[in-house]
């Protein structure tokens, strides 16, 4: 058998012992790459053994888990289990009898820290402690409230030392404690977690030389601080690489010593907030506070590993930590950019002509034209916007005015189509009258009210409770984060919805009526017309946005393209229907040539008339 020589001896990697001094071997815990025993440093490396895979058969008994270390393991019970011994950890399989701590063990201190959680709760979602504060202001406030959450934690949890490991969990907070009773070595880690979120801390760093008295470290997840302090406090932030905040803001401290330095690094495991593939750069940051308030700061923090869904960072110290990420920009497709703007820029012409046509149009002239003018201010309004100022994010209040601009006139659009899918059902059911006064008397009355008040209040209630979601990083229109986006869509779902219901009430008001009718040829008019309209204004009145929400899987190429090439020619359309299609537009428009014709034919019947003689050359 080989043995170690303890005299001169080749270099041999991390993990690994010389042996006869020509060729090592890894240690205790350690593979080598190539799984052979002896080999020569540098062709190869020694691996930790991960005795916690299910392919190595490491049992720590039915209560309790198993923990990976460097070289070695550890095992640990769950939540609501104690050893016998009264130990935290153990390795022996002698020792894997992990019992129920029965409830009068855990009932008064539970509680205890429950309140504690269901106070910072309280606390950090009183809009009165934030209030209007900005900048400077909110940063002190959130620096001074970590700072008494971690400490009400620790004191609660050293109140019931026989309570060695705690979990309490709400809607907004996560906390889980551990207190330490006896000496432990550098070899033992302790895991917490909190929500989807976990730290490892070795147990000396815990105990910080207090071998006598109890210690204790906390592990606290927050779910909302994130909408708090976000990623505009970070300090190494630049115009470059626009950053987020993609994880919940966590806690670590240990008591009762405070603010002691650690022997070695934390690991800190982060689940996303939002999975996305495109990373570009990813920041572990931690909360550093100051006389003026505080920042996130990377000091002392590094990425270990990162992922789609999760990153892991190491700290030297303790305090409160989040992950920054920067994204790649989506590419845009050159060619939906082309439709866009072009589609875009068509309906423009169209809407100025539609709009002219309505104000000057005096034989179309009634409650169903004013519809149609409204939504066509409306929407050239928002599409003229739309091209000039959608990508003007630089000047974050102008950008900010722009996004609530957008919101408010598309919104005005979908009102104004509402209107047009009531008027509609309303005059295909009163068809048989004769008099329709009344309807126009109630549309008049109803329009404009209904029309420019309604998504008035829905973006004023928007812009109240959450203004800094309006523009993003890359575009001036609502953000996605908190689902925000449904102020937007949760209005127009509505209108699709109730517009395709008055489309299904004409046609059938319509069918009813044609097979009453006797031969009157002009209300059979009529009825054809209003079919024509009907179906027109199931994809003019917003229908066609249900095309945005199919752009999902194989098909979603596809239906990009449909929608954007539908959409963008809204004006168009309208232009069509309202204008194009109606028989005395076109006679008006019949009359303005006949009458710019008119006095030229006129002039020159009069020179080269049969009565009028060509002057003669002199």
């Amino acid at each position: 058998m080989a043995q170690k020589t303890k005299g001169t001896c080749r270099p041999c990697p991390q993990g690994a012992s010389c042996v006869n001094a020509t060729h090592c071997t890894c240690n205790h815990g350690y593979i080598s790459e190539s799984r052979q025993q002896y080999f020569t440093y540098p062709l190869e490396i020694c691996e930790d053994i991960d005795e916690c895979k299910p392919r190595i058969s490491i049992y720590c008994g039915v209560n309790a888990k198993c923990q990976n270390t460097k070289g070695s393991f550890y095992c640990h019970c769950n939540a609501g289990y104690k050893l016998l011994s009264g130990k935290a950890q153990f390795n022996n399989s002698s020792e894997n009898t992990c019992q129920k701590i029965t409830p009068s063990e855990t009932t008064n201190s539970t509680k205890e820290l429950q309140q504690v959680v269901e106070n910072i709760e309280s606390l950090l979602t009183n809009k009165t402690v934030w209030g209007m504060e900005e900048g400077r202001n909110i940063t002190a406030t959130f620096t001074s409230i970590l700072q008494k959450i971690e400490s009400v934690v620790l004191e609660t949890a050293l109140k019931t030392p026989d309570q060695k490991l705690q979990k309490v969990q709400n809607r907004t907070v996560a906390v889980e404690t551990r207190v330490v009773t006896d000496n432990c070595s550098k070899a033992v880690i302790f895991n917490l977690n909190a929500q989807m979120n976990s730290m490892d801390i070795h147990c000396s760093d815990v105990i910080q030389g207090n071998t006598q008295g109890l210690s204790v470290v906390a592990f606290v997840s927050y779910s909302s601080l994130g909408n708090i302090i976000n990623a505009t406090f970070f300090e190494e932030a630049n115009e470059t690489d626009q950053v987020y905040l993609n994880s919940q803001v966590v806690s670590a401290a240990i008591g009762p010593k405070r603010n002691t330095p650690l022997s070695q690094a934390v690991s800190l495991s982060f689940q996303h907030v939002k999975v996305k593939p495109s990373i570009k750069k990813v920041f572990c940051v931690y909360w550093k506070g100051t006389k003026e308030g505080g920042h996130w700061s990377m000091e002392g923090c590094f990425l270990i590993q990162a992922n789609e869904t999760h990153s892991i960072c190491s700290c030297t110290h303790l305090s409160s930590f989040a992950v920054l990420m920067a994204f790649h920009r989506e590419e845009e497709d050159p060619a939906l950019t082309v439709i866009t703007y072009v589609g875009l820029s068509f309906s423009l012409l169209c809407l100025v002509l539609a709009a002219l046509t309505f104000l000057l149009c005096k034989a179309i002239q009634n409650t169903s034209t004013l519809l149609h003018l409204q939504l066509s201010l409306c929407l050239f309004l928002a599409h003229l916007l739309f091209l000039t100022a959608i990508d003007r994010t630089k000047i974050k209040v102008l950008c900010t005015i722009t996004a609530g601009a957008l919101h408010y006139l598309y919104l005005a659009s979908f009102v104004w189509m509402l209107l047009e899918g009531l008027h509609l059902f309303l005059t295909a059911r009163n068809l048989t009258v004769v008099n329709h006064s009344s309807i126009n008397r109630f549309m008049k009355k109803l329009m404009f009210p209904v029309g420019y008040g309604v998504p008035a209040v829905i973006v004023a209630i928007s812009a109240a409770s959450k203004p800094h979601l309006y523009g993003t990083p890359d575009y001036c229109w609502l953000h996605l984060d908190q689902k925000f986006i449904w102020a937007f869509l949760g209005p127009i779902c509505a209108i699709i919805c109730v517009n395709f219901v008055f489309f299904l009430l004409v046609l059938w008001i319509l069918k009813r009526k044609l097979s009453s009718l006797n031969s009157e040829v002009s209300t059979i008019k009529n009825i054809k017309m209003l079919t024509l309209k009907a179906t027109a204004q199931l994809f003019i009145l917003g229908c066609s946005w249900c095309l945005g929400f199919l752009q999902i899987g194989p098909a979603a190429h596809v239906m990009a393209y449909l929608f954007t090439i539908i959409n963008s020619l809204q004006g168009f359309f309208i232009f069509l229907v309202y204008c194009l299609l109606s028989q005395q537009v076109r006679k008006w428009f019949g009359e303005i040539i006949k009458s710019k014709s008119e006095p030229e034919t006129h002039t020159l019947s009069s020179r080269f008339g049969p009565d009028s003689k060509p002057s003669e050359d002199k």
